[in-house]
């Protein structure tokens, strides 16, 4: 592999470790910004009543944990995608100019 992808690789581990290493757990864990975000708007208001609701429900948590994983996994598609579209396209252009140099460790 070239040098820059391992430094590239490196920089990814830690940005994905250190986190994990530095960061301490909130007294009531994690939670989700949804319901953060209740909770801060009873808080200021409390009186507020929402004036928009969901077009559909799911029907269940196990329901709308799904369609979070399929938004997700839909997202991860697009994105791989466009990296394997991205590398075609570097190596057909090095191919339709093999006499051109490319640097390796660029």
């Amino acid at each position: 592999m070239k040098r820059r992808t391992w430094w590239i690789l490196a920089a990814v581990i830690l940005l994905t470790v250190l986190p994990l290493w530095l960061a301490r757990a909130p007294a009531g864990g994690f939670g989700g910004a949804d319901d953060a975000a209740r909770q801060a708007v009873g808080t200021i208001a409390p009186g507020y009543r929402p004036w928009f609701a969901p077009l559909v429900e799911p029907a269940s948590a196990e329901i709308a944990s799904l369609l979070f994983a399929l938004q997700a996994a839909a997202g991860a598609g697009v994105i791989g995608f466009w990296l394997g579209l991205s590398v075609a396209r570097e190596r057909a252009r090095r191919a339709a100019d093999p006499t051109r140099e490319y640097d390796a460790d660029r």
